[in-house]
């Protein structure tokens, strides 16, 4: 029985090879604030990897779907019936996992390490602003992303113009949401490695 022939099972191997390797290096004791670090990196991996997706990969190739859907093309309708959604489920999902257990770590850095960071104050500028655009980025994709999502894809009724209009604001919503994503990674990192310039 190969694990790797399901998520679910591939997911599983990886924290039993992540637990092997913390009592291989002979690690005691339990880090919380690493804990949490390393939930909040992985669930940020899952919302950022499909933001990127979304931007670089899918609404390009849509965009190509519907161009040749005239000449006898595919058109976009296996990619909006059947990848979409399921990659917006994770997305968004992702997106609240990810600002949690943000919280919690920035909770377990220092004492008061929410309203620190929130409020820019005590070495927590750095992360604070990361922090904060985290929290625009979480803010549109569930205000503006995945309601609007819900119009393009049928999943909710809308006519033709509110289709258009969503098509815009779920667009430039998540192109936002990629060039916050930028500086946001590099608040995080420079945190606690310095900012690279």
């Amino acid at each position: 029985m190969n694990p790797l022939t399901s998520i679910l099972g591939t997911i599983i191997s990886g924290f039993i090879l992540s637990v092997v390797i913390v009592f291989a290096l002979g690690t005691t004791g339990v880090n919380a604030l690493a804990f949490e670090v390393w939930f909040h990196i992985l669930a940020g991996v899952v919302w950022i990897g499909l933001l990127y997706y979304f931007n670089f990969v899918q609404v390009p190739a849509v965009g190509n779907a519907l161009a040749e859907a005239d000449s006898g093309g595919p058109g976009p309708a296996a990619i909006n019936k059947y990848v979409a959604p399921r990659a917006l489920l994770w997305f968004r999902w992702g997106a609240v996992a990810t600002w949690l257990t943000g919280v919690g770590a920035l909770q377990n850095l220092a004492e008061g390490g929410v309203v620190k960071a929130f409020m820019l104050s005590d070495g927590m500028q750095v992360i604070g602003i990361g922090a904060w655009l985290g929290t625009i980025m979480l803010f549109n994709v569930w205000v503006l992303i995945w309601p609007n999502q819900k119009k393009i894809l049928g999943m909710v009724d809308a006519t033709p113009e509110q289709i258009a209009g969503a098509k815009k604001t779920a667009l430039m919503a998540s192109r936002t949401n990629t060039l916050l994503s930028i500086p946001m990674l590099m608040c995080m990192t420079g945190h606690m490695h310095g900012l690279p310039f």
